[in-house]
């Protein structure tokens, strides 16, 4: 806080207490000329009269006692701007004792999974039960409560892994993050192919993993001309994609960012950027570890790729 604020608001503390000790003071003494107390004139039903007699010493007094302890309270726990106050407490201060506590408990209820193997740990029911509720607090924005995914966002229940499925490379993934980016191609294959050249690398992509589909194609035929000149080189000959890079198999029938043709015109006229943070300095390693086993646990389960949206770990 800087010192024009810290004055600004000590000035207003010393204001409102000095005003209610004032306001306090000068309306409980009365002044010469004041009617009695029994004079008001004020009457109902007759003999039901109103009178404006002063509050009773204790009750006025015990008003006093309070601005004297209002005070020292500011000056006991510092509430005059930033001036710390006289016994050194501070809410820093105790946020860090009460984290220290918290650090301890965790650090003893995870303890027994300290280095342990993803897959052991995921033959362990209370690991895993740990790791899903460390999903669900931390992962869940992005990825969904039931580990789905959604458009931009990866599916973890399937077994596709653009940055590889290995329990040390999901592990990798958790801990340190992975940058997934895909350069924008819109003008450099327009420059070599003319206007149609992006439709060209759709259609051949789109054929990829269909091979009836490359048959009499044109358009494919076009497009794989155009691919092994640019996108060859991270996706492979074949299409099967590079795990090294996070580039995607283009032969699945899995896509992050959508299959339909205008999703996969935007994902080559102006690239993707996927970014999965990394969670080593939020989580802590044996954390980390616990929800990438469970993550990991559920590509083991050999459920059926998904399609549309939704899979791998994080990068497009």
């Amino acid at each position: 806080m800087s010192s024009g604020w810290s004055a600004f608001v000590i000035a207003l503390a010393a204001f409102n207490i000095l005003g209610c000790a004032w306001l306090l003071w000068w309306t409980s003494k009365r002044r010469p000329g004041d009617p009695k107390p029994e004079d008001t004139s004020h009457f109902w039903d007759g003999d039901i009269t109103e009178y404006n007699k002063p509050m009773p010493r204790w009750w006025i007094n015990g008003f006093y006692l309070a601005i004297a302890f209002g005070i020292g309270y500011l000056f006991w726990y510092g509430g005059l701007g930033s001036h710390p106050g006289i016994s050194g407490w501070s809410s820093q201060g105790e946020h860090a004792l009460d984290k220290v506590a918290a650090d301890a408990r965790l650090e003893e209820t995870f303890r027994p999974y300290r280095d342990q193997p993803l897959p052991v740990l995921a033959k362990d029911p209370q690991a895993l039960a740990l790791g899903r509720s460390i999903f669900a607090n931390t992962c869940a924005t992005c990825h969904g409560s039931s580990a789905q995914g959604a458009i931009g966002y990866p599916n973890l229940t399937d077994d596709i892994w653009h940055w590889g499925g290995a329990p040390d490379q999901v592990l990798q993934t958790v801990l340190d993050g992975r940058e997934g980016v895909m350069p924008p191609w819109g003008q450099v294959l327009t420059g070599m192919g003319g206007d149609n050249a992006v439709d060209y690398v759709v259609a051949y992509v789109r054929a990829l993993g269909d091979p009836a589909r490359m048959s009499n194609n044109f358009m494919a035929a076009q497009g794989r001309q155009l691919y092994d000149g640019v996108c060859v080189a991270c996706h492979g000959k074949d299409g099967k994609g590079n795990t090294e890079m996070g580039a995607p198999d283009l032969t699945d029938d899995y896509w992050l960012y959508g299959s339909s043709r205008d999703a996969l015109r935007k994902t080559i006229i102006d690239g993707r950027h996927g970014s999965m943070p990394a969670h080593r300095g939020l989580l802590g390693e044996t954390r980390s570890r616990l929800v990438a086993a469970w993550v990991w646990s559920l590509s083991q389960q050999q459920q059926p790729a998904a399609t549309g949206n939704g899979a791998g770990e994080g990068a497009p």
